[in-house]
């Protein structure tokens, strides 16, 4: 998959910077009763892939609504590049590309009008939008299904167009709730590699959520998630070791490794 960095984009990522491009204090949610998230904080570097790892029902998903704003925070603050998102929500969004885990293309629509309407949303119209659009479709491989309507596309294909919808305003950070879940393996390796190669050569900060392990490799930083609460994070290398590894186990697995 062929990956064209912006150079446009490419200068509004400072490396020296100690700005975070995601950071999330202290923050807790609930469903009632119910405890979805207690305390949890992490930090997502500017570029940089970080994989958030929990099973489902961890807490992923509630973490991402939050991001997000679909749901206001209720304790706890989130900042995306030093903006607060309950209280800058347009400048935090502005910055912002996401990709949910349910489809959220409109399948009766073409790939190019799902694009063009994003673009519209973000205030990007006309000859500057369709540019874009057409960019970004030759950049996934998808040039040649433009007038094709979604419906008529792949699992993996479709995906490969949240992405390039996500990042058609040119964000600084895209975060990602479990968006290889029922694919195929070449897809979901094919999605990977797109991802990280936006983070190698466009600079992008990447926020990965998943509950599989073999999609983390050893460069990454790592986040655990489970039942609500930040068991372990840090650099893959320091998460694996010792107490960490048998964590990331009983986590994600749901008992303790042999």
């Amino acid at each position: 998959m062929r990956i064209v960095a912006d150079p446009d984009v490419r200068v509004a990522a400072d490396p020296v910077t100690s700005i975070p491009a995601l950071a999330v204090q202290n923050v807790s949610h609930a469903y009632g009763t119910h405890k979805a998230l207690q305390n949890v904080s992490l930090t997502v570097l500017q570029s940089r892939f970080t994989a958030l790892l929990g099973l489902n029902g961890a807490g992923k998903t509630t973490l991402f609504s939050l991001i997000t704003r679909l749901y206001d925070t209720q304790q706890g603050s989130i900042d995306v590049l030093g903006h607060r998102v309950s209280r800058e929500p347009g400048e935090a969004l502005r910055r912002l590309g996401v990709v949910f885990q349910a489809r959220t293309l409109d399948l009766d629509l073409s790939v190019i009008d799902n694009l063009l309407y994003h673009a519209a949303l973000h205030g990007i119209g006309g000859r500057e939008a369709r540019s874009r659009a057409l960019a970004a479709l030759q950049d996934i491989e998808l040039a040649d299904r433009a007038r094709d309507a979604v419906r008529k596309l792949s699992g993996g294909q479709m995906r490969r167009v949240e992405i390039a919808r996500a990042l058609l305003h040119r964000p600084r950070v895209l975060v990602l709730d479990e968006p290889t879940v029922g694919l195929d393996v070449a897809s979901r390796s094919a999605i990977l590699r797109h991802v990280r190669s936006l983070v190698r050569d466009q600079g992008v900060a990447v926020l990965w959520a998943t509950h599989l392990l073999d999609e983390v490799i050893a460069e990454d930083a790592v986040v655990v998630l489970h039942r609500g609460r930040v068991l372990a994070a840090g650099n893959v290398a320091d998460v694996a070791g010792a107490a960490g590894m048998r964590n990331t186990f009983i986590a994600l697995t749901g008992g303790a490794p042999e």
